[in-house]
């Protein structure tokens, strides 16, 4: 593949076997994001689903194109609304009913779309939003769920609103001492009770790396699932990680919130592989293995034994999140950019040595790259450059114990060049930077650190088809205006 891409599972000598799942795990999905400056196809990474046999996706928005491509595959879909509509959702019931009926009745077909869920806001209630959604987002899902609900929709799929496990805490750290966060603890009452009169699923996003990431303390092998960390006991119940103490403290505080039996959906669970030290392909399968064995064996949590409802997260990398909680943001996915695998994972939860089926039909641009010009670059002038590159690039992975870290100088600024020539399509006037840079056909990547080549996107495929049939269109407007005259 372009760009080194073939190198990037590094099976050495275990024996390689083709992912053909007799019986997957069941319980779980992925999800699938799109802040990404070349999204994939979605007909290519609908493929890669069925040929990885996930049945089960979730969606931040409800992109026409996603949602099209989802059609008739029988795949189960949360589709999702993003926070910056919550607003006008809360204000007009009239807005929320147009909501349903163009991105759910629409594909409520035979042929369609199986949405199994509409999630309200993604993570509304983080504290470092200060409170921007705290008064919209509760009259959004009341308003959304009438709107389901008219349209006869609700005897097929719930509302629910995805929120960070920060919405809950523990004076101690001890789950039965869990309880809601003391700034939005009588909305979350609100929308619990809510959720509790109309039967409607509490979804969560679980993060173990953050511990570690968070707290340089942390002990190491509590933020996997595999039985070797160390055993902390809470009335009477034993945990050995930090999923399970975490999952928990949402039991009690449910709880403690008079719910005992609500649904809980784990809306977001994974380990990133790059922009951290923990953040790696070696920690991510490890992570992987411990959840789906878990899963495999239909186990739960101490508090809630039966089977766990998950979605990993995520399918793909995503290269232009915000980096704000930090660089591995842009590391997440079981593939990268352009759907190749970056570790074994097995699907069924047996524990073998599989590497997950890459992205077919996959298109790249030239295979050319962006380097330092060692005859005209001077080194002592280039600071400039190398942060305007990074800034409107990717440079995360060149982040301290990262796959790039330990790059020489030279190899840091070509890194940076590189991505940015990337990014902006390989346009040849990204690749100069005042007379610094260069373009070779030679690989530049070093070692494990890849540079990349860009993927021909999506979305530029579909401004193509888009522009040539608006072209096409005016065209024969004039030929028949022609013919008129």
């Amino acid at each position: 593949m372009a760009g080194g891409a073939a190198m990037l599972v590094n099976v050495g000598t275990v024996i390689m076997a083709v992912l053909t799942l007799a019986s997957l795990v069941g319980g779980f999905g992925v999800n699938w994001g799109n802040i990404a400056s070349h999204p994939l196809n979605p007909d290519i990474v609908v493929r890669m689903l069925k040929e990885n046999k996930i049945n089960k996706v979730k969606l931040f928005d409800a992109d026409s194109w996603t949602m099209n491509a989802l059609a008739g595959t029988g795949m189960e879909v949360m589709v999702g609304i993003p926070n910056n509509l919550l607003e006008t959702l809360a204000d007009d019931y009239d807005n929320a009913k147009d909501w349903v009926k163009e991105n759910v009745t629409a594909y409520m077909r035979k042929g369609g779309v199986d949405i199994k869920y509409v999630a309200v806001g993604n993570e509304p209630f983080l504290s470092a939003y200060n409170g921007s959604f705290l008064k919209t987002t509760f009259p959004a899902l009341k308003n959304i769920h009438r709107a389901l609900k008219e349209a006869g929709h609700t005897d097929k799929m719930k509302a629910t609103i995805p929120q960070n496990a920060e919405v809950y805490q523990s004076a101690n750290d001890k789950p039965s001492e869990g309880d809601f966060r003391s700034d939005v603890k009588q909305t979350m009452l609100d929308i619990v009770n809510f959720f509790h009169d109309n039967d409607l699923p509490f979804t969560v996003n679980i993060y173990p790396f953050l511990s570690l990431y968070l707290n340089e303390h942390f002990p190491v092998e509590f933020a996997f699932l595999d039985g070797d960390g160390q055993t902390i006991t809470d009335n009477g119940k034993n945990y050995d990680n930090v999923f399970d103490a975490n999952y928990d403290t949402l039991v009690y505080s449910l709880r403690k919130a008079g719910i005992k039996d609500m649904k809980i959906i784990v809306g977001e669970v994974g380990w990133p592989t790059d922009g951290h030290k923990y953040a790696t392909p070696k920690l991510a399968e490890k992570f992987y293995a411990g959840l789906m064995k878990r899963l495999a064996e239909d186990g739960g949590t101490p508090s809630r034994p039966e089977r766990l409802e998950v979605y990993l997260f995520g399918l793909l990398d995503e290269d232009m999140k915000s980096i704000l909680p930090g660089p591995f943001e842009r590391h997440w996915g079981i593939f990268r950019y352009d759907g190749t695998p970056k570790f074994m994972l097995d699907f069924t939860g047996q524990g073998r040595k599989m590497v997950p089926v890459a992205a077919k039909g996959v298109q790249y641009l030239e295979k050319q790259w962006c380097v330092v010009n060692k005859d005209t670059v001077n080194l002592d002038e280039v600071g400039p450059d190398l942060d305007y590159a990074c800034y409107h690039g990717d440079c995360t992975a060149m982040e301290g114990g990262s796959t790039c870290s330990k790059l020489d100088k030279i190899q840091n600024i070509s890194y940076a060049f590189n991505m940015y020539f990337q990014i902006q399509d390989q346009d040849v006037r990204a690749c100069d930077f005042k007379g610094a840079a260069m373009i070779t056909k030679t690989n530049a990547s070093v070692g494990s650190c890849l540079f990349p080549v860009q993927i021909v996107s999506g979305s530029d495929d579909f401004r193509i088809k888009f522009v040539f049939g608006r072209l096409v269109v005016f065209g024969l407007v004039l030929l028949g205006l022609v013919t008129a005259i």
